[in-house]
């Protein structure tokens, strides 16, 4: 496999490694025929060298093959590919004097005559190197396609699931759930009726809206289309240099992009960061806003307290002068206050005990009439009903019996 960027480098690349395969060739070649002089390590170089020529020289017919078979004749391929023709009398010529030189010399020896140049080898490579790059363009396009097409199948898949799950919630509420008759226990038929109706017809909406979104992606097109037609007349039509520049463009513009996502990504930090710091004062300065009310409250329970006490000390100071006043009143009394004799003390207690056993007579005398009233008040009483009865008796008329 030749990895080339380029035709010029791709010439120069092929024709290095293929002067770098002759070389080897030839010092192999020379290498054989001293064999019997080699010891065995030396052997199983060459034997490896060997090998690899082996193989770079059955992937180089491999590749000459798939050429031949695509261009077809081998006349063909050599007009094609500017490769000389020779004569049947010089081919006679070589080969008799490749089979006098054998025999000769008792070895072989390469007619080199008949090999392909270098260049008709790197023109082979190319070609083979530009299909291969072409069939990798297009296997990568069929890739991309196939990935897209799954993406999609796969997208679809995920919104049919939502949708059906989204069904299914709504008819299981709707229905199963909404439309069930209590009393019976079985689902009403006019609601799942109504239901399915109303799915229809959402149904058919849709179905009219995409079609309307469709008919517009077709007009859409065909405007796309008519432009491209008409740069295409006037020759507006971008070339594969102009597409290198919007690759080399896009590059740089790519790189300035990154650039401004690790800028904007810095930023982001430092958003972060400067919200987290906002988000610490802020909770500071909630915690002062709860404690000054606190405080508030406390300086104002503080200053209701200091008015009570303010007014009760008010109140005592003024009872304190007014019992200071009493108190100089009675000090003033007890100044003048003179004992009596003791005798008179002894009148005062006997005068005393006297009307106090005068009150308590006094209070069974009233005891004694109140007992009397209460006798002569039910006396009275039950003499008055019955002077009422008889009244009632009195007035009542006699009425002889009639005869019938």
């Amino acid at each position: 496999m030749f990895i080339v960027y380029g035709d010029k480098r791709t010439s120069i690349k092929v024709y290095g490694f293929l002067w770098k395969q002759n070389n080897k060739m030839a010092t192999q070649t020379a290498k054989m025929e001293d064999l019997s002089d080699m010891d065995d390590y030396s052997l199983l170089d060459l034997l490896e060298q060997t090998q690899k020529s082996n193989e770079t020289m059955s992937k180089e017919i491999n590749m000459f093959e798939k050429f031949l078979k695509q261009l077809g004749d081998s006349k063909d391929v050599q007009s094609k590919a500017g490769i000389p023709t020779m004569p049947s009398s010089q081919v006679d010529m070589r080969a008799q004097r490749k089979k006098g030189k054998t025999n000769k010399g008792g070895g072989t020896s390469i007619d080199k005559t008949l090999k392909l140049t270098v260049e008709q080898k790197c023109d082979i490579a190319t070609r083979e190197l530009e299909e291969l790059r072409d069939e990798q363009q297009r296997a990568k396009e069929d890739y991309e396609r196939a990935w897209d097409n799954h993406k999609a199948i796969v997208d679809e898949a995920e919104i049919r699931t939502t949708e059906i799950k989204k069904s299914w919630y709504e008819f299981d509420r709707d229905i199963v759930k909404g439309a069930l008759n209590q009393r019976t226990g079985k689902i009403k038929g006019e609601k799942v009726v109504k239901y399915f109706d109303e799915r229809i017809k959402a149904k058919d909406a849709l179905i009219e809206k995409l079609r309307l979104k469709n008919a517009t992606l077709r007009v859409k097109k065909r405007k796309l289309g008519g432009h491209l037609k008409v740069k295409e007349e006037a020759g507006e039509v971008r070339s594969e240099v102009d597409f290198e520049q919007l690759k080399i463009e896009n590059k740089q513009f790519s790189g300035k992009f990154d650039e401004k996502n690790e800028e904007l990504l810095k930023l982001k930090l430092s958003a972060g960061n400067t919200l987290q710091i906002l988000n610490s004062y802020k909770k500071k300065l909630h915690a002062l806003s709860a404690e000054c009310g606190q405080l508030d409250s406390e300086i104002s329970q503080r200053t209701d307290l200091l008015q009570r006490v303010q007014t009760e000390t008010t109140t005592v100071n003024n009872e304190k002068s007014t019992a200071e006043e009493v108190n100089a009143e009675a000090r003033k009394k007890l100044e003048d206050f003179k004992v009596p004799d003791v005798m008179e003390y002894v009148q005062e207690r006997s005068s005393l005990y006297e009307l106090s056993k005068k009150v308590r007579a006094w209070e069974r005398k009233v005891e004694i009439a109140e007992m009397a009233l209460r006798s002569y008040k039910q006396t009275w009483a039950r003499m008055s009903h019955q002077h009422t009865e008889r009244l009632h008796q009195q007035r009542a008329p006699t009425h002889p019996p009639r005869l019938h």
